[in-house]
């Protein structure tokens, strides 16, 4: 670990001195990537000098007991070593985890596509609730979140809402999002006041860029037709909406949210990319899910992966077996809390892998 850990340390001080030459600055492209690259050796970089420090302290302790003849001097020493060992054993432990090979899609923005499924208008109306549960999140990331396309449910909410969602390392978050959301409670719909359970499904889609997925334009068919989204009045008369048929999947997507026919062209054909660059990263995905005993990482939209209980104000993420009794604050966006758990459970079960390899 300490040659991979010097190694990236190198690499670390290279980056450092590229970054700020003449040509690297002049290079935009050039100029982000490495500028990436330098945060993301940075945060090791960090970890390991703080490390090297411990060990360095460590060593001064034991240094200490088998040479001082001070009773009190070592009685002190032996102290200080019972605090610091933990402390290394612990540095060790995130150091093999920043050490572990990263999914290459982690840094990738996302399209979020949320539907509601069995329930009628109350999904729909859950549906909403969680598009805007993932909107508050966003704002809480400091991410972007733009329209694509939606289809409103007759008494609210959406039956279908598509957004892109833009910043740093968005998928690497919400990958554990995808699957079937379920909510038990009293539907605004409801005249009897009894508990109905519906549900919505949620997909997650990395944004494939041109270099992941080659398209044929020969193989999409476009059609255009007029906008009844927001935005003004000339959405009805101009048409701007585009639909995109990919024929050889069967794939269709349309964008109807911006005013201009091209934009609209770009943002339903980023959709299309993403959707078909899906389709390989879940054959991948469930073949990492098959030989796993959790369902953490999978990705997999059918399956039932968190449930919002209103009456007990509890939301369970079935994965890994967590309840908070918080609901009001998970649906205003603080979802943290099982994100970070899933991400702790996958990279345990990575290392779990790494170590029967």
């Amino acid at each position: 670990m300490l040659d991979q850990l010097e190694a990236i340390r190198e690499r670390f001080n290279e980056v450092a001195q590229q970054i700020v030459q003449p040509e690297a600055v002049s290079d935009q492209k050039r100029f982000m990537k490495l500028s990436k690259e330098y945060k993301d050796l940075e945060k090791i970089v960090v970890q390991y000098q703080a490390y090297l420090q411990l060990l360095e302290e460590i060593e001064n302790a034991k240094q200490i007991i088998a040479t001082e003849k001070d009773a009190d001097f070592r009685d002190m020493a032996k102290g200080e070593l019972d605090e610091l060992q933990p402390r290394r054993d612990t540095l060790e432990e995130l150091l093999k985890e920043m050490l572990m090979p990263k999914d290459p899609n982690d840094s990738k923005n996302v399209i979020l596509e949320i539907r509601g499924g069995t329930g009628g208008d109350e999904a729909a109306i859950f549906a909403g609730d969680i598009f805007r549960m993932y909107q508050r999140f966003c704002e809480k990331m400091g991410w972007k979140m733009s329209l694509v396309d939606f289809t409103e449910g007759t008494s609210g909410g959406y039956k279908e809402i598509i957004t892109e969602i833009e910043g740093e390392d968005v998928y690497g978050k919400l990958k554990f999002e995808s699957g079937v959301h379920r909510v038990q409670r009293v539907p605004a719909t409801e005249t009897q006041g009894r508990i109905h359970t519906s549900a919505a499904s949620v997909a997650v889609l990395p944004e494939a860029e041109e270099v992941d997925v080659e398209l044929n334009m020969n193989d999409i068919r476009k059609d255009t037709f007029c906008s009844s989204g927001a935005g003004g009045q000339s959405v009805n008369t101009t048409y701007s909406a585009v639909r995109l048929t990919h024929i050889p999947s069967g794939i269709v997507v349309q964008c109807q949210d911006e005013r201009s026919q091209l934009k609209n062209f770009d943002k339903a054909l980023t959709v299309l990319r993403s959707r078909i660059y899906e389709i390989e990263l879940q054959k991948h995905n469930d073949a990492i899910a098959s030989q796993r005993k959790t369902m953490v990482g999978s990705g997999d939209r059918s399956d039932k992966i968190r449930t919002y209980n209103y009456p007990q104000s509890r939301v369970t993420d079935h994965r890994i077996g967590l309840t908070v009794y918080n609901l009001p604050a998970v649906m205003d966006g603080g979802i943290g809390d099982f994100i970070e758990q899933l991400r702790i459970a996958e990279n345990a079960e990575r290392l779990k892998e790494g170590a029967t390899a």
